[in-house]
């Protein structure tokens, strides 16, 4: 696994909503704007699923997330790649929904995808654009 820099989790607490990209087991690729992905340490993600159909799917099929973080606070841009889980019980996935839920009661809450990261990427324009970081 990777472990995120201080100026990449800075980056993550700035962002209001995450485009949060997967892909078919045949690849045909989705992206959604999540507004609930929380960083719970260095390598772990959280991402949680209120109204997911085709993401939720397409990890059942291939448990591969990809996350875009970028805006005007974050400094840069940058993409998080990694492998996920999803939860739909447990300690994990009862916290999550208690955090979702205090945001949004009337939040689904209905499953809890866990990001491992296992790799970064640069996004920003120029000669360094889609270099591995981590």
């Amino acid at each position: 696994m990777v472990a995120l820099t201080e100026e990449m989790k800075a980056a993550l607490r700035t962002m209001k909503a995450f485009p949060v990209a997967t892909a078919s087991k045949d690849g045909w690729p989705n992206v959604v704007p999540i507004g609930f992905v929380e960083l719970v340490d260095d390598e772990t993600i959280w991402i949680a699923d209120n109204f997911m159909q085709k993401t939720l799917a397409n990890v059942q099929e291939n448990p591969k997330v990809s996350i875009y973080v970028w805006g005007p606070e974050t400094k840069g841009c940058f993409q998080v790649k990694g492998d996920v889980e999803v939860l739909s019980s447990g300690p994990e996935f009862e916290k999550m929904q208690f955090t979702v839920r205090s945001k949004m009661a009337k939040a689904a809450a209905k499953n809890l995808l866990v990001m491992k990261i296992r790799e970064v990427y640069e996004c920003s324009p120029g000669p360094k654009a889609g270099e591995k970081i981590l």
